[in-house]
């Protein structure tokens, strides 16, 4: 990368200015995920930035769990954010917790408290939200606002004790309750929480600190540079550079950017959890979600997950309050742009229509030279069976054709890829007048698609051997929201979920597919991208539709605007 090529942006431009002016030395930055819930592609653009700047600074990128909240955090979400950030190819020097931090954090707060800038408050919850105040209106000082250093000092022990219950009292920085920012008007430092114990430190603590007294001040602790996030702690940037100037510490400098959302799904972790408990999907790793884990599941590349979100770039203007909407379109054709160079080709049929061709010999089986992938001459052929009796695509073929309809009828000549011409000759129906097979008759001297006399066929069509097939379970997932904003009218997004956001049909697979594993990704010709399920046995594979071979959705969608 030269300096010609190298990215700019302003979030780059103010590392490098800070860098110039001796500011910092050095960079630093981190990831503060509070393992609570899974990572989502939200995420992915907030630990892509933070990752790059230290990286392209030859600095350090450290990944610390901000585990301040016994009440909703697990180490199965530690577990499985290490897991997913390391997928997407992130590096870090270490891995730290908030709760590493939690004696000094402790001693800092005390500092505060005999420096009259913090004392503990016996307001309920409710009084003190209500005492704050309004943007238009100022907030109304504690009654306990004025208590002396050392009564402070012995209620503050006592709730680290554990001598009150949960919610009875708080320690409260002590800054300015007529502040125009709501954020600086005696903001809460500890709250009381008895149960249940924390992942790491157990029962030890009975008070925990609030994301806005430990989230800059490990931030100092770790020497941290630059603290990076999303536009909605903007507001609260004065509160994170009044605590180190209060206590005399390094001070780390906050840039905001507009963080990432997709068009037709939810990001908030909250309703994303009640999809789940309310069994509307099958988990967090239902390929339906904006999960990274169900991105992965359904064979999302974590190269073009990185890739869309670059491509997205960094910016402090937002779309709306969630920040910038992106459309789930560009996430696809990014997606599908990756497959295409990497899937390797195989024929499936998912919804299957015998053909015989009668004139081919009853014992004789073919191997014909299938191509694994075109995009990439080094992937070479594979040997593919072809038989008298074949399964095709049942909208492969129509009886009555419409207009323009190329593939097979009666009396139409079509290839079949990779091997012969055939012309339909007559179906079979049963009682119920469905047809259950359509018989054919191939041109032998017509191996390999062509014929040697010039005749033109205008179709091609895809197969498989119905007695060297494998039986599969496809998967085809769609949207999970039929809204482009669910969050958008009365009824809630619960309501605009889309009843056809997966689809399973049964049908069949050319017989290499019967050796593979979870998270083998192929290009079933004609169908789209597929990506192994982990749900896969030995005697049924099965497979999940990544995303299809060209974007339907905009064309539906204009259609719908008509």
């Amino acid at each position: 990368m030269t300096d010609e090529t190298k990215p700019t942006d302003f979030i780059r431009e103010a590392v490098a200015e800070d860098l110039k002016t001796g500011r910092f030395n050095y960079v630093r930055t981190r990831l503060p995920p509070e393992p609570n819930g899974y990572l989502h592609i939200g995420h992915v653009k907030a630990f892509m930035i933070d990752y790059l700047i230290a990286k392209e600074n030859k600095g350090e990128l450290i990944l610390r769990f901000d585990d301040t909240n016994p009440t909703k955090e697990e180490t199965e979400y530690v577990d499985a954010i290490i897991e997913d950030a390391r997928w997407l190819g992130i590096e870090w020097v270490k891995i730290t917790y908030a709760s590493d931090y939690f004696d000094e954090l402790y001693e800092w707060a005390k500092k505060l408290v005999l420096m009259g800038k913090a004392y503990v408050d016996d307001q309920s919850p409710e009084e003190v939200s209500a005492n704050r105040g309004t943007f238009t209106e100022p907030g109304k000082n504690s009654p306990y606002r004025d208590r002396d250093v050392e009564e402070n000092m012995d209620l503050l022990e006592r709730m680290k004790n554990g001598e009150f219950p949960d919610g009875s009292r708080v320690l409260r920085a002590k800054i300015d309750m007529a502040h125009p920012n709501l954020n600086m008007r005696d903001p809460v430092m500890y709250r009381i929480i008895h149960e249940p114990p924390h992942h790491r430190t157990g029962s030890k603590w009975k008070i925990y600190p609030m994301y806005d007294w430990a989230h800059g001040q490990n931030d100092s602790m770790e020497g941290i540079t630059h603290s990076l996030c999303s536009l909605e702690y903007r507001d609260h940037r004065p509160l994170y550079e009044w605590f180190p100037e209060q206590l005399g510490v390094f001070q780390p400098r906050q840039i905001e950017f507009a963080r990432l959302n997709l068009n037709y799904t939810v990001m908030s972790k909250r309703k994303l959890r009640r999809l789940v408990e309310e069994g509307r999907v099958g988990g967090w790793d239902d390929p339906r979600m904006p999960t990274l884990r169900a991105m992965r599941r359904r064979g999302y590349p974590p190269e073009a997950i990185v890739e869309f979100v670059m491509r997205m770039g960094i910016s402090t203007t937002a779309t709306s309050n969630a920040g910038v909407i992106a459309d789930i379109a560009f996430l696809e054709a990014v997606v599908r742009e990756q497959l295409n160079k990497q899937s390797l080709r195989r024929m499936a049929v998912l919804k299957p229509l015998k053909l015989v061709i009668d004139n081919y010999p009853d014992e004789l089986v073919e191997e014909m030279d299938a191509i694994n992938n075109p995009e990439d001459p080094d992937a070479g052929t594979r040997k593919v069976p072809f038989s008298k009796v074949l399964y095709i695509e049942q909208d492969d073929f129509r009886e009555t054709p419409p207009p323009k309809y190329y593939r097979l009828f009666p009396g139409n000549e079509v290839r079949l890829r990779y091997a012969y011409l055939v012309k339909c000759t007559h179906v079979v129906k049963n009682d119920n007048d469905e047809i259950v097979e359509v018989h054919a008759t191939y041109d032998p001297a017509t191996r390999g698609g062509d014929a040697p006399d010039g005749r033109k066929v205008k179709s091609t069509i895809h197969w498989v051997s119905a007695s060297h097939a494998k039986e599969a379970e496809f998967r085809l997932y769609d949207r999970l929201f039929t809204r482009e904003d669910p969050e958008e009218g009365e009824e809630g997004f619960i309501n605009c979920l889309n009843p056809n956001s997966l689809n399973i049909l049964n049908g069949y697979v050319e017989p290499l597919l019967a050796q593979t594993k979870p998270g083998d990704r192929f290009q079933f010709e004609r169908q789209g991208y597929f990506c192994t399920d982990q749900d896969s046995t030995d005697k049924k594979p099965v497979f999940n539709l990544t995303v299809q071979l060209k974007d339907t959705w905009s064309k539906i969608e204009k259609k719908n605007k008509q």
